[in-house]
């Protein structure tokens, strides 16, 4: 058994049984649909993706799928969500339920619109003070 941690995404799906991997598989499928731009990597030992900073990211677990879209994706979805066990910044699926990759995808358009107005504010600050 391998006990380094994954460096890759198809590393870290890959150290899953296949029924959790197809679920993995999934999410990231549909984040990638919705975030074509953005670069796939391993943050906090999970995979995620990053757009002009941290996109989302998503885990396995042993009894539900993670999705960690930050604390404004939670909060602005908060009623879509409400089935859900969730916190400030993430929400858990349920394995052995079927992934709400729709909503998956509606959150994940939301949050790339919110780093690229985010990073555009920035820019235009920095040129206003030079």
């Amino acid at each position: 058994m391998n006990n380094n941690p994954p460096t890759t995404i198809d590393e870290y799906i890959a150290a899953f049984p296949a029924d959790v991997q197809q679920l993995l598989e999934s999410m990231r499928a549909t984040i990638r649909a919705e975030a074509p731009n953005a670069e796939e990597c391993i943050g906090y030992g999970i995979p995620t993706f990053k757009l002009k900073g941290n996109l989302v990211h998503f885990a396995a677990f042993k009894n539900h799928i993670g999705f960690y879209p930050g604390a404004t994706g939670i909060a602005v979805f908060q009623e879509e969500l409400s089935r859900f066990k969730s916190a400030k910044g993430s929400v858990q699926f349920p394995i052995g339920q079927p992934l709400p990759l729709d909503l998956v995808s509606t959150i994940v358009q939301f949050r790339v619109q919110q780093n690229l107005e985010m990073d555009a504010a920035k820019k235009l600050k920095k040129r206003l003070k030079t």
